[in-house]
C-alpha cells in the first residue's frame, strides 16, 4: 500500500491540432473515493488514461509521489486503470474467454486478489466459459469490474464501470466498491454519467468541461453550497447579488437561477425577506448547472 498522491501538472494533451486536455492541475490522495464527471467528449478517458501511464501526456507531468508514471513499472504496479473492454472483430481480447481475460489480469496486477476474484465471479453469476465477444453488454461490465476490484491496485479507475448493468448490479457493485474501500483503504477515481445514484459514493467530486479542470471539492459541500431559486425576476436577482448565478431559466416574468454561495455564505440568508422559493440542488442539477448549456 502507497501513502503518495498521484499528481499531474501543466498536462496537456493534443491529438493533430485538437487540444483535448488543457493545462490540468490535479491531485489525488490516498484513500478517498472520487467521482469524475463530464460531458461526452470533456476529456475523461484521456485523463485517466494518462494519469495510468496508458497514453503519454504532450506536456506537463504525472507523477506518484516523486516518480514519474510514465514507463515505470514500478509505479504502474500501484495503478490500475479499467475501461470498457471492446468486442470489435479487430479487438483482440475478444475472442478470449472471460477467465483467459481475468488470467491475464491476475499475471498483469502483482497484487491480485485471486480468491476475491472468485467471489465476485459468484456474485454476479457470471459466465466465465464464455468468449468475451458472446457476452451480453451487463456481462462485459462485471468482467470489468473483476478485474479492476480484484487487481488490488492502490490507485484503481473505472470508466463507465456500470455501463450496460441493471439496476440490480449496478447496487450490488456500489455496496461491493464500498465494502472494499473500508477493508482496504484504495484510492478509487469512478468515471460515470449515471450521476444521481452513484453520488452517495463519491467522497470527492472531479468535474472537467472541454478539457478544463472545473473543480475537485468535497461532494456534500459542493451540493449543499448550491440553491434553485425561483420567483419574479426581480425578487430572483435581488437574492442573487453577491452569489455565483449559473443556468438561468425565464418564463415570462418568473426565473429559476442555480446559484452557489461562497464558503462562510449561504443562499438562504441572502433570501431572507424575498418571495422566492428555493429547492435544493442534487449533484446531477449541479452539474447541469455548471457545464450545461444556457
Amino acid at each position: 500500500m502507497t501513502n503518495e498522491t498521484l499528481h499531474c501538472t501543466g498536462l496537456c494533451k493534443t491529438y493533430g491540432k485538437q487540444q483535448v486536455l488543457h493545462d490540468i492541475e490535479l491531485t489525488l490522495e490516498p484513500g478517498r473515493i472520487y467521482g469524475l464527471i463530464g460531458r461526452n467528449g470533456a476529456g475523461k478517458t484521456t485523463l485517466l488514461s494518462i494519469l495510468s501511464g496508458q497514453n503519454p501526456e504532450t506536456s506537463g507531468q504525472v507523477q506518484l509521489g516523486q516518480q514519474k508514471v510514465w514507463e515505470n513499472q514500478a509505479v504502474l504496479d500501484h495503478i490500475c486503470f479499467q475501461r470498457e473492454i471492446q468486442t470489435s472483430a479487430s479487438a483482440g481480447v475478444s475472442q478470449l474467454k472471460a477467465k483467459e481475460y481475468l488470467r491475464m489480469a491476475s499475471i498483469y496486477y502483482p497484487h491480485w486478489d485471486d480468491a476475491y476474484a472468485k467471489r465476485l465471479v459468484q456474485e454476479f453469476g457470471l459466465d466465465i466459459k464464455k468468449r468475451i465477444s458472446k457476452l451480453s453488454k451487463g456481462q462485459i461490465s462485471m468482467v470489468s469490474i473483476i478485474a479492476a476490484l480484484a487487481s488490488g491496485a492502490d490507485y484503481t479507475f473505472l470508466d463507465e464501470p456500470v455501463a450496460g448493468l441493471d439496476v440490480l448490479a449496478r447496487e450490488k457493485f456500489y455496496n461491493l466498491l464500498l465494502e472494499l474501500y473500508t477493508e482496504t483503504q484504495r484510492t478509487f477515481v469512478i468515471s460515470t454519467h449515471i450521476i444521481e445514484e452513484a453520488a452517495g459514493v463519491f467522497e470527492q467530486v472531479i468535474m472537467i468541461d472541454k478539457g478544463k479542470l472545473l473543480l475537485k471539492e468535497d461532494t456534500e459541500q459542493l451540493v449543499s453550497s448550491g440553491m434553485l431559486v425561483s420567483g419574479s425576476a426581480e425578487e430572483v436577482d435581488a437574492v442573487c447579488e453577491g452569489l455565483v448565478v449559473r443556468h438561468v431559466r425565464k418564463v415570462g416574468r418568473s426565473k429559476t437561477a442555480a446559484v452557489f454561495a461562497p464558503q462562510g455564505d449561504s443562499v438562504q440568508a441572502h433570501a431572507e425577506g424575498h418571495d422566492v422559493d428555493l429547492a435544493p440542488m442534487t449533484l446531477q442539477k449541479v452539474f447541469v448547472a455548471l457545464c450545461g448549456e444556457e
